[in-house]
């Protein structure tokens, strides 16, 4: 398993994952870890595009961390992948959402490059 961890001013954030033959599996957490949306990320080989699917558990706002995660991951790795988000801070402002938003995107292209690369 690879990891990327990275720091909010008020949440350490880590995202791990593996391969699965030519598929991958990541997980993105922070604060108190859980399931908040998980994304199937699909290439379609014809068109050259990939897109995802996302289910989100109720009262999580998780969803579009994950779609883009999975929708990144699926067009580096030109195959499936399943992206899982459960990122959690007790009485979070708006601007510690767009603060933990922001370092996960950094951390979903990050992932991108290194599946580029072939790690």
């Amino acid at each position: 398993m690879h990891y990327i961890k990275k720091n909010t001013n008020m949440i350490s954030l880590t995202l791990d994952w593996k391969k699965e033959g030519d598929d991958y599996i990541a997980c993105l957490t922070g604060g108190d870890a859980h399931v908040g949306a998980v994304a199937v990320g699909f290439y379609d080989k014809a068109s050259g595009r990939a897109s995802s699917s996302v289910i989100t558990t109720p009262g999580h706002r998780e969803t579009e961390i994950a779609a883009l995660g999975a929708n990144v991951m699926s067009e580096n790795c030109k195959s499936t992948s399943v992206f899982i988000v459960g990122i959690h801070l007790d009485n979070i402002t708006k601007d510690e959402i767009e603060e933990i938003v922001s370092v996960s995107e950094e951390m979903i292209h990050e992932l991108s490059v290194i599946i580029q690369e072939g790690v």
